[in-house]
């Protein structure tokens, strides 16, 4: 048996009070294990409990979430099987973002593509190992742009001015984890968060997901103190904007109740319209919903 580094997630989920429209997408979460079946990478960063596919759909069940997007952990490795899977079994209902290296082939990506992959992730947060090889980020871009996938990016807020010169000059869409991990009581005028929107104002490629308010929040559950960074980044760009849980919440500090996080998403975007774009439309286009394999 593994001994877990890290805790899992409340297992208490409560029914929000907030009801997620038809086919909303959960479009940040992970699944862990289990261990025994999809192996733990030997150099991952931690241990987390397993949180397998059933634990996963019972979630969603009391979420009232549709859709999902399993971003592959960097406890797996580059082995990518178990969000794989878990694509096979979902009837369409899920699309992942792998992790892959310079190591990967055209077919193996092919591969990645057919089964329902649209995008990949690289790591730049310290915690998780810090600066990926650029010149293997840059090989990798080259790579997944014919097929048409975005770069999935999780930095620390103080590095994001430090990188806004490449991230523009992307050859492909990209999206910012966790509303860019700034820091709540640093304020809306941050230069992290001021570097955030002037991204999404100027690059159509920018993409952001509002997803992570226990990272962003200072003050603690229920998070509130998220909220106007979330709702300023909806306002900025509401067309390139995605919402998710982020489930089962590796690495937080303090916990979150995923039905408690369901009950901020009227607070982000209390317009119906703006509801259906984050929730529905904007992750059914990136991720290619309704659309064949």
């Amino acid at each position: 048996m593994l001994k877990p580094t890290i805790p899992g997630p409340d297992p208490d989920t409560k029914t929000p009070k907030f009801k997620l429209p038809p086919l909303a997408c959960d479009a940040h979460c992970h699944i862990f294990g289990p261990h025994a079946k999809y192996p733990y990478a030997v150099d991952r960063p931690y241990t987390p409990p397993d949180a397998g596919l059933e634990d996963f759909r019972a979630l969603h069940a009391k979420l009232g979430v549709g859709r999902a997007v399993i971003v592959n952990a960097s406890v797996h490795g580059t082995d990518n099987r178990v969000a794989l899977d878990a694509i096979a079994a979902s009837n369409g209902a899920y699309r992942a973002v792998a992790n892959i290296d310079e190591n990967i082939t055209e077919r193996e990506l092919r591969v990645l593509h057919d089964g329902g992959f649209r995008g990949c992730r690289f790591n730049f947060v310290r915690h998780l190992g810090g600066v990926p090889d650029m010149r293997v980020f840059d090989r990798v871009v080259q790579m997944i742009a014919p097929l048409g996938w975005h770069v999935d990016l999780h930095f620390d807020a103080i590095d994001l001015p430090e990188y806004a010169k490449m991230l523009a000059r992307l050859p492909v869409r990209y999206t910012i984890d966790h509303m860019g991990r700034v820091k709540a009581s640093d304020g809306l005028d941050q230069l992290p968060f001021r570097t955030l929107i002037e991204l999404m104002q100027r690059d159509e490629k920018c993409w952001v997901k509002v997803c992570g308010s226990e990272r962003v929040s200072s003050a603690g559950p229920p998070f509130v103190d998220a909220v106007p960074f979330a709702r300023r980044i909806v306002e900025t760009a509401p067309d390139r904007v995605i919402w998710g849980t982020d489930w089962p919440h590796p690495n937080v500090k303090v916990m979150p109740n995923d039905g408690d996080l369901v009950d901020l998403v009227p607070l982000f975007a209390p317009e119906p319209e703006l509801q259906e774009k984050l929730l529905v439309g904007n992750p059914a286009r990136l991720f290619e919903f309704g659309t064949g394999q």
